[in-house]
């Protein structure tokens, strides 16, 4: 269980996330909502050890304090950012094996288990990552993510830019993943979506949390969570 308690974190000097406490339990989506900038980003990429952080973070009973992206990532915490971050100029086939890492034991998903649980991956396997269409490269940063078998990942504007049958693909290997008992928090910028798949809604408002707990128990989003936006880079006004 992802348990995270008083979180913040401060960027040139200012504060963009305060107090942010919440769990995310094994097989759990948790649906992080908010407006440009509020801290969905930012929230994502402290997790990940990409930026310094105050408060508490257990993950399967261990402190993350400290830790550097890449043990953070060797405990099982899979990342997805915004704008996939993939290398364009690698095929798909060696973007994948960038996630590969030895010791992931039974969960390991393997290029195997990336051709079988996207098989239009496969027909591409040799064309560069940058030439493939917006739903296969969000497709293939989720199997990224996955070849080394994470029990939990962040998810970072998952159907972002992608037309509605790209984006219901993405949502299915969500809800499958969901069944396989991986804990995800997905920002995603299309409320309806984010809610349709969730477990528990997760609103952020300026850098503090709004509400935490079943969509059906949020009622109307506040109107500045209405229209999300991508990145949280700037903040709120």
């Amino acid at each position: 269980m992802l348990i995270v308690q008083g979180m913040s974190v401060h960027r040139a000097g200012r504060a963009v996330l305060e107090g942010v406490s919440f769990q995310v339990a094994p097989g759990e989506l948790v649906a992080l909502l908010g407006r440009n900038g509020s801290g969905r980003t930012t929230l994502l990429e402290a997790l990940m050890g990409l930026l310094p952080w105050h408060g508490q973070v257990c993950w399967r009973g261990g402190s993350l304090a400290g830790l550097a992206p890449h043990a953070v990532a060797r405990l099982g915490v899979g990342h997805v950012p915004e704008g996939r971050g993939l290398f364009s100029d690698l095929s798909v086939e060696d973007n994948l094996r960038l996630g590969e890492r030895p010791g992931r034991g039974q969960r390991a998903l393997g290029l195997a288990g990336a051709w079988a649980l996207f098989p239009q991956l496969r027909e591409r396997r040799q064309v560069a990552a940058g030439l493939l269409s917006g739903g296969e490269q969000q497709m293939l940063a989720l199997a990224r993510a996955l070849v080394p078998g994470p029990e939990l990942l962040l998810i970072d504007e998952p159907t972002e830019g992608l037309s509605p049958q790209a984006a219901q693909a993405v949502i299915q290997t969500l809800q499958g993943l969901k069944a396989q008992g991986v804990a995800m928090l997905v920002a995603e910028q299309k409320t309806a979506v984010a809610l349709h798949c969730a477990d528990r809604a997760l609103v952020l408002r300026q850098g503090h949390v709004a509400f935490d707990g079943p969509p059906r128990d949020a009622g109307p989003l506040p109107p500045d969570v209405e229209g999300l936006a991508g990145s949280d880079a700037a903040s709120a006004p």
